[in-house]
């Protein structure tokens, strides 16, 4: 359901369906670590201290798991059996946003404690959407000083947030089914949408206006990526 890697490209994670989150050693191609959520995990971020996961599972939990310490430092369960569908955490790890299936978004303010151990503060509740989310996603940091979040949903729409008072900037319409997955620009100036309509649609975020629609799956496409890095500069 989830997978992403380490920034020095030596490991890899995933969340699955059978309840855990797991660590893989890309050298040797073998799993490191197992970690158990007791629940179909939906979805796995990496703090961008490279040192901490965070789950969201079927149940509703959410787990921060702990790599130095090969532990579980942190649970919360923001709604109980509602399902986690989606989580992100800000570029700078200053904040993280869970989305459920019942719409809603809940974000904390993520606090350095007194030793490495990250600690949730609530700082918002966004009813965002009257059916599931299936992806949040906050912007990238070649967006700022603008920080927006985009909430994608079962309602066939994606509804972009000003981060700052999470208010409604934009809501983009063109999709005719479920969009799944999203992804922002290195800038945050385009989104890149994936949708059970088969296709996928490229946003300007000036305008919330689709300005190019991907066409030629059969089926629901149910996610996209970006290849949208900067090319690295010659030694």
């Amino acid at each position: 359901m989830a997978v992403g890697f380490h920034c020095d490209g030596n490991w890899m994670y995933s969340g699955s369906e059978d309840g855990t989150v797991r660590i893989w050693d890309l050298r040797t191609a073998t799993c490191q670590r197992e970690y158990e959520s007791r629940a179909a995990v939906n979805t796995v971020v990496l703090h961008p201290n490279q040192k901490e996961l965070i789950s969201g599972d079927q149940n509703g939990n959410i787990r921060v798991w702990d790599l130095a310490a090969n532990s579980c430092s942190c649970e919360l369960v923001p709604e109980v059996d509602t399902a986690i569908r989606s989580l992100t955490v800000m570029w700078d790890g200053s904040m993280v946003v869970a989305a459920n299936n019942r719409g809603t978004c809940y974000v904390w303010r993520l606090l350095k404690g007194t030793q490495t151990i990250t600690s949730f503060e609530p700082l918002h509740k966004l009813q965002a959407h009257d059916g599931y989310i299936l992806k949040c996603l906050l912007s990238p940091e070649f967006c700022d000083p603008n920080r927006y979040l985009a909430t994608a949903s079962s309602d066939h729409t994606v509804k972009i947030w000003n981060v700052d008072g999470f208010k409604l900037e934009k809501t983009l319409v063109g999709h005719q089914r479920w969009v799944w997955d999203c992804v922002f620009s290195v800038d945050g100036a385009y989104l890149i949408t994936a949708s059970s309509d088969t296709t996928a649609r490229l946003w300007t975020m000036s305008t919330g206006e689709a300005i190019r629609v991907y066409q030629g799956h059969h089926k629901a496409t149910v996610c996209c990526a970006l290849h949208d890095g900067a090319e690295s500069a010659p030694s």
